[in-house]
């Protein structure tokens, strides 16, 4: 079996009255799935708004579930170092070694009855690929996680990192084609919701990722507004929004590299 690599770029941009489509960030990404069943996420991010963050994030997970393997996580906050650390997950215990520039160096432990569903690092992509979580035969509807591992609780995932434990839910909002600057595309329509157990609860979130075999590669993103299927629109005046610009596809070393984008900017 070969290799097969997903490789895209994602803009992040604001959605806030007096900066309305300006940009405000940008992530590179590539999801290379292995033979064995592995998914290794690369990704590269930055968040311009002060103090600016870049992020690289290197994460293994299962293909089918995406429940985490092993991650490394290294974060500068205005434009300065904060910390870097590697996390592992067993069936009963998840462990990390990191290293942060205020409280040096940690080393964390946690005994769990069951493994770890999700670790999330901050990259946009990986907000894609949680979907995997929620079964869709049971429709449009709401589960509720408790078994969430987190590198930061921050909203923008700028400390740290260490680990942090939570649940919150994932409500299936339904299918619908979207258009973005890569292509137009079937897509399937999710929201977080419950995010109570954060040190502070996040606005509200909605995602667009694929309606195909590769569910997890990420469309477009929505935080600070919910957005139903009859169009209804709640804002907290915080909203900040992304598409994705470019997407690859490529199977095996040889394969034509196929690139979808399209050059009118997509508004909704």
């Amino acid at each position: 079996m070969a290799y097969r690599t997903l490789r895209g770029r994602i803009r992040y941009t604001s959605k806030k009255p007096q900066r309305v489509g300006e940009e405000r960030g940008r992530e590179w990404f590539t999801l290379t799935q292995q033979p064995d069943g592995t998914d290794v996420l690369h990704a590269h991010c930055e968040i311009d708004d002060e103090p600016m963050v870049a992020r690289d994030v290197v994460a293994a997970m299962d293909h089918t579930t995406s429940a985490p393997r092993d991650a490394y996580v290294r974060l500068s906050v205005g434009h300065r170092f904060e910390g870097s650390g590697w996390f592992r997950f067993a069936r009963d215990h998840v462990e990390c070694e990191t290293f942060n520039h205020r409280d040096g160096r940690i080393t964390q432990r946690i005994d769990i009855d069951s493994p770890v569903s999700w670790m999330q690092c901050h990259p946009i992509v990986g907000d894609a690929l949680l979907m995997k979580l929620y079964d869709l035969q049971q429709g449009p509807g709401k589960t509720f996680f408790d078994n969430i591992m987190l590198s930061s609780p921050d909203h923008r995932g700028a400390s740290g990192p260490k680990l942090f434990r939570l649940g919150f839910g994932i409500q299936y909002v339904g299918e619908e084609t979207i258009s973005v600057e890569a292509g137009t595309f079937a897509a399937r329509q999710f929201q977080v919701v419950d995010t109570g157990q954060l040190p502070e609860q996040h606005p509200p979130y909605t995602v667009w990722c694929t309606a195909d075999d590769v569910r997890g590669v990420f469309f477009r993103y929505r935080s600070g507004s919910i957005h139903g299927r009859g169009g209804e629109r709640r804002d907290d005046g915080q909203s900040r929004h992304g598409d994705i610009l470019r997407f690859e596809h490529l199977q095996g070393v040889e394969s034509e590299v196929k690139i979808m984008r399209c050059e009118t900017p997509y508004a909704r």
